[in-house]
């Protein structure tokens, strides 16, 4: 493979972290497709919640894109990898008591009960998204990449810890509401808070 001419200062370390990192932001995306096509179910009807992380889905297919066009920018390599099970259970375990829900790129689940637990899900997502960026940019500033940290502070950081808390308050309303165990409350809350449509 013939080196590239526009490659400079750009570690083989930070190289291979960005190839990590597209895979878990497709990752994160194709989980969050799981969500919203559970919640568009005609036995599930949750429009709102639906719609939710169909959002998130393109939102993380964007943010994978975007590492792509900056890889091919400091003339890196795109490597699309498959997950396997250790390496995703590393970064998007869901469960608490540490088990590792998935095998290959598939979410092992397809039912994502209540609206709470699946918000609860997309919670650890999201922390395992922004563990993975502080990591990165860990990477970064060892390896004495200012544009890497750069572009991840000016693209990803603040916009994961918005995510985050978004999600915490979704979490708090759902929980206030007993919505785990009432229907009409997540409803209403798909309706009102997320905007869901019969």
């Amino acid at each position: 493979e013939k080196p590239s001419q526009i490659h400079q200062n750009y570690h083989s370390d930070c190289e291979a972290a960005i190839n990590r990192m597209v895979n878990m932001e497709f990752y994160a995306s194709y989980t969050y497709t799981s969500m919203a096509y559970y919640f568009s179910r005609d036995d599930v009807a949750l429009q709102g919640f639906a719609h939710f992380f169909k959002q998130n889905s393109h939102e993380e297919r964007e943010h994978a894109e975007k590492f792509l066009e900056f890889q091919n920018k400091r003339g890196g390599a795109v490597v699309i990898i498959q997950l396997m099970n250790e390496q995703v259970s590393q970064y998007f375990c869901l469960y608490g008591d540490g088990s590792f829900p998935f095998t290959h790129q598939k979410p092992e689940r397809d039912e994502w009960g209540t609206g709470l637990e699946a918000m609860q899900c997309a919670l650890q997502l999201e922390k395992k998204v922004n563990q993975a960026l502080l990591d990165l940019h860990n990477i970064a500033s060892e390896r004495g990449d200012p544009h890497l940290c750069d572009f991840l502070e000016s693209n990803y950081l603040n916009e994961q810890v918005e995510a985050i808390k978004n999600l915490g308050d979704h979490i708090t309303n759902l929980t206030k509401m007993d919505a785990g165990n009432n229907k009409m409350a997540e409803y209403l809350f798909d309706k009102h808070t997320l905007g869901g449509q019969s």
